[in-house]
């Protein structure tokens, strides 16, 4: 039998830009070379779209780094408790 199968991968990047608009195209296009260089996403996996918004960090969201130092604070911390 085949299925159709709806994929979405969802992501935030890191990126440095003059404002929102320049954000969003910065990684838009270089999503969409990816995509179209990759035979096995045009072909097999028929990536149809890419869709994003940029905003600022607040109060409640950290940036990519402090995430990897609270993950690794987490797990060292759960080492020590069996």
């Amino acid at each position: 039998m085949i299925f159709k199968v709806h994929w979405i991968i969802d992501g935030i990047a890191e990126i440095e830009a003059k404002d929102k608009e320049e954000a969003e195209k910065i990684l838009q296009d270089g999503l969409e070379g990816y995509v179209k260089n990759s035979d096995v996403l045009m072909n097999k996996f028929v990536a149809k779209s890419i869709q994003g918004t940029a905003y600022k960090p607040g109060n409640e969201e950290s940036t990519k780094q402090e995430q990897q130092n609270n993950t690794e604070t987490k797990e060292d911390s759960d080492e020590d408790n069996p």
